[in-house]
């Protein structure tokens, strides 16, 4: 993997890996939960090949990145850090922006807060938020798949998450991509970010932000919220992975998909970390969009 750099933007001091040309356009791609910045080490290589500046941040919270100093994680706060990362690094070039799971969640409102920003958008695994809850109003199959975001309100997760070298995670991964076993070293590097003082409560926070909003919060990011549930600005591709545990992959219809500007293909014999379970795929797809 390249090494690591990183940068502030957001009044956050993010750590980030980065292939290809610095002076490429920027590819920004965002991780998820629970996931970190090498889950990309298939696609940054990809696209830098193709010719672009390929970046791969550990999101806010996830060591070696910075906490959130005001505790903040709600996704606009999310939006946020894509769209200011994106104008630190690309300056006042062109940028597409990739995300997976979290990082899909934050890609859909920073594209609308910020069309100028990002000339394309590609996301993984998770739709945009507002079919996913309509959705959950009628599909108890997908309430069960996703018990762990209610036990995650709980201060007892804290505790039952870091358990037994953090074999909840392992069951998470064996969940949402059955079959498929990921590189042990991925995985140890993976415990050693969460188990790091301060990540597990912050990646855990995600969720909280999500169910329970922050009281009081940055009054900045009241224009971001204002972009959620907005018809993708610019194009718009979303991949989901047919055999995903996480997110049932007939969850969202198409049509609704559709109305808001957005493809959806479909990765056969992937789960829920498709870009790891078929790489070239993924690639492959990713980057014939990029170039389209």
């Amino acid at each position: 993997m390249p090494a690591e750099q990183h940068i502030t933007a957001n009044g956050i001091d993010f750590a980030y890996l980065e292939d290809g040309p610095p002076d490429g356009p920027l590819a920004l791609c965002l991780h998820g939960f629970p996931d970190h910045a090498p889950t990309w080490q298939h696609l940054l290589p990809a696209l830098a090949g193709a010719g672009f500046h390929a970046v791969a941040p550990w999101l806010r919270g996830y060591h070696p990145s910075g906490l959130a100093p005001d505790g903040n994680y709600e996704i606009a706060a999310l939006a946020k850090d894509a769209c200011e990362l994106a104008d630190a690094l690309a300056g006042d070039g062109n940028a597409v922006l990739i995300g997976h799971d979290w990082g899909a969640a934050a890609a859909y409102p920073a594209s609308t807060y910020r069309p100028d920003r990002f000339s394309k958008v590609v996301t993984l695994a998770v739709p945009p938020g507002q079919l996913v809850f309509a959705a959950f109003l009628e599909r108890p199959d997908q309430l069960k798949r996703s018990w762990y975001m209610f036990f995650f309100q709980h201060a007892l997760s804290d505790i039952a998450v870091a358990a037994n070298d953090l074999a909840y995670i392992d069951m998470l991964w064996r969940d949402w991509s059955p079959g498929f076993n990921p590189d042990p070293e991925f995985v140890k590097s993976l415990k050693e970010t969460l188990g790091h003082p301060g990540s597990l409560p912050a990646a855990l926070g995600y969720y909280r932000a999500m169910l329970n909003p922050p009281a009081e919060s940055d009054p900045s990011l009241a224009e971001v919220r204002s972009a959620f549930g907005q018809a993708a600005p610019v194009p718009t591709l979303y991949l989901q992975g047919a055999e995903d545990g996480c997110m049932a992959s007939d969850l969202v219809d198409p049509a609704g998909l559709e109305a808001l500007g957005i493809q959806r293909t479909m990765v056969e014999g992937a789960g829920h970390f498709l870009h790891l379970e078929r790489p070239d795929e993924v690639n492959r797809l990713i980057l014939e969009f990029l170039a389209g």
